[in-house]
């Protein structure tokens, strides 16, 4: 009995053994949220890759999906969600990628809050944006000198504490030297702008206009579609909410032709999370 009683305990402490053994070799799965839209999609990953999580493909850059994740030792799993709604998925995530304006609308200090925050990367600059062929019009010339202001750059400043950073090299007076203002007086401009910071800032535009008797109407708009839809339609003059790699994949894929006239500010992306307190984390739980 005895012999048995030892033989049972000998094979159990074998098995305990081997499962200890194989489940060493097991890596945890950090799950990470990231925009889905293509352009915000590369741009996460470009940040996850900078902070030396994963490796993409050679040439992957700024068009680079999942699919080209060529390295990936730290066992993460990439889930793409709709870009406004990753601040509320972020308890179902071990850690979640955030535009900084969705941050900001979610009560997110992208500065003090976020774990790693990208530079101001001049491809991911915030711009206005026209159909083609109206570049050149007076009231756009009106509309992005005011925009280019000094006094829009101090507002980004001093309301955005960094989260948000003008990349207006030489601030304006507001108003553009080659354009004829009484000629515009009674005029307005319309622009679809997404909710924060772009329509806040556009409020400083209004008033600058305002000045010279033109009226801006501010559409604000909360998707990534219907800004560029209602430009390309005419419905809106101009919109303000995008960067010149979203438009570029945004024309091609439906046909519009829309361009940049000016840049203006960069919201750096950053990385967040409920659960965590570092990266350290991600590469802990994996070595």
């Amino acid at each position: 009995m005895k012999k048995l009683v030892s033989l049972s305990l000998i094979l159990a402490l074998v098995l305990v053994s081997i499962l200890s053994f194989a489940s060493c070799g097991n890596k945890t799965t950090i799950k990470i949220a990231v925009p889905n839209d293509p352009s915000n999609e590369a741009r996460a990953l470009l940040l996850l890759e900078a902070q030396g999580l994963i490796k993409l493909k050679d040439g992957a850059g700024i068009t680079a999906t999942k699919a080209d994740i060529a390295e990936n030792p730290y066992n993460i799993e990439i889930v793409e969600v709709e870009a406004a709604q990753i601040p509320n998925f972020r308890t179902d995530v071990d850690y979640a990628v955030i535009n900084s304006n969705y941050a900001i609308d979610a009560g997110i200090n992208p500065v003090k809050d976020s774990l790693a925050i990208e530079g101001s990367y001049s491809a991911y600059a915030n711009i206005l944006a026209v159909k083609s062929g109206n570049e050149n019009t007076d009231k756009i010339k009106a509309l992005v000198a005011a925009l280019e202001s000094k006094a829009v750059a101090d507002y980004i400043t001093s309301e955005y504490d960094g989260s948000v950073v003008s990349v207006v090299e030489n601030p304006g007076d507001g108003y553009a030297a080659d354009v004829d203002y009484d000629k515009l007086s009674g005029v307005t401009v319309s622009v679809a702008a997404s909710p924060t910071p772009h329509a806040d800032i556009l409020e400083v535009v209004k008033e600058i206009l305002a000045k010279k008797n033109i009226t801006l109407v501010i559409n604000v708009l909360s998707d990534y579609i219907t800004p560029n839809t209602v430009v390309e339609d005419g419905d809106c003059d101009a919109n303000y909410f995008q960067h010149v790699p979203y438009l570029d994949s945004f024309n091609a894929d439906n046909g519009t032709h829309i361009v940049s006239v000016t840049a203006v500010h960069v919201e750096p992306m950053g990385i967040y999370s409920l659960k965590h307190t570092s990266l350290y984390y991600i590469t802990a739980e994996n070595n």
